[in-house]
């Protein structure tokens, strides 16, 4: 079957992005890694020592750096529907997020245990169709928002990624509404076309 021209269009994209062959010589699982480390330079997301809880996790970009980050002392608890090859220090949990299963292994997981820090690479499967996806995406980050409420402990820390469009002001409002500080990033990683940016919430209020 021929691809289509933005099938075509995205691959042709993907081979040349810099950003992919710097993690293939960095040996990092995804380019996101590289949105991640440039907000924690900038924001301070996670230390040694730090409870983190990764949402969306697959294919592990963001695991695999929190990970060396919090040693032994800290945890990392990740989810993905998607299956994630193990990573030293890491707890995966494999299942659909918006299931109640889901939620309730990552709470077991912590053990009744305060996150520091949530974050949260999810998005949905693309249908194509821009408003669906974009309830889809929304609806995701604002249950990405529930768990954060549920597990952060006082003080602690949210990143996010958003699609601007539909919803959008309305959730960073939210958001807002539970951290004392509020910071919408878009790291030079993220593609210049894309409408996603990462909300990152600082000092949890509890």
């Amino acid at each position: 079957m021929a691809r289509s021209k933005t099938s075509k269009k995205w691959l042709d994209e993907h081979v040349n992005d810099p950003y992919v062959k710097k993690a293939q010589m960095d040996g990092y699982r995804s380019r996101a890694s590289y949105k991640l480390i440039e907000i924690n330079e900038k924001d301070d997301l996670y230390r040694p020592g730090s409870v983190v809880v990764d949402l969306g996790s697959a294919p592990g970009g963001w695991s695999q750096i929190v990970a060396p980050v919090v040693g032994e002392r800290g945890r990392v608890i990740a989810s993905d529907i998607l299956h994630m090859d193990s990573i030293i220090g890491v707890d995966f949990i494999q299942g659909d997020f918006t299931e109640e299963s889901v939620y309730d292994a990552i709470l077991q997981a912590l053990g009744g245990a305060q996150a520091d820090t949530v974050i949260s690479d999810m998005a949905p499967n693309l249908s194509g169709v821009k408003n669906t996806d974009q309830y889809a995406a929304m609806y995701l980050v604002e249950l990405a928002l529930d768990m954060a409420r549920n597990v952060l402990k006082p003080g602690g820390s949210f990143c996010a990624k958003v699609f601007q469009g539909v919803g959008y002001e309305e959730y960073a409002k939210d958001v807002r509404s539970s951290f004392d500080k509020v910071i919408v990033r878009k790291p030079a990683a993220s593609r210049p076309r894309s409408r996603e940016v990462y909300l990152v919430g600082k000092g949890f209020k509890g």
